[in-house]
């Protein structure tokens, strides 16, 4: 009980000024799906940020989850601090983003990425991504 109101009173990973449980909880929590691609990665950001491997699984389109490990997504979500994520574009189906985290080495690091999204029976995905 007291985690889960320490978590309520936070601020969301994604950095909108929200709080989690107004934000990016309402869509990990499995409450509600992300209206949007941007929302969508936002709330994947902070599925990384709070360790949500499921989430991330669930949230990548079908034919790419074979390209992914649940348990290699946890062991690099768990090993990092995520610090901020800053949007640097986005259309209907694409985010263009920079994810700033400190390293298990405890060097900071920037993760660039330019993503796309799909929509597909009322849900949107995550398809792919570009990476610098």
């Amino acid at each position: 009980m007291e985690k889960n109101r320490l978590m309520e009173s936070n601020k969301c990973f994604c950095d909108t000024g929200l709080l989690f449980e107004n934000c990016c909880g309402l869509y990990l929590s499995g409450n509600q799906k992300a209206p949007s691609a941007l929302t969508l990665m936002r709330s994947r950001y902070s599925a990384y940020a709070s360790h949500n491997a499921d989430y991330l699984m669930e949230t990548t389109y079908v034919s790419e989850r074979k390209y992914y490990s649940k348990p290699e997504i946890l062991r690099w979500a768990v090993s990092n601090r995520w610090q901020k994520l800053e949007i640097l574009s986005f259309t209907e189906d694409t985010v263009e983003f920079k994810a700033y985290f400190i390293d298990s080495n405890q060097y900071s690091q920037v993760h660039y990425e330019f993503s796309t999204f799909k929509f597909e029976n009322n849900i949107w995905y995550y398809l792919d991504g570009k990476f610098e």
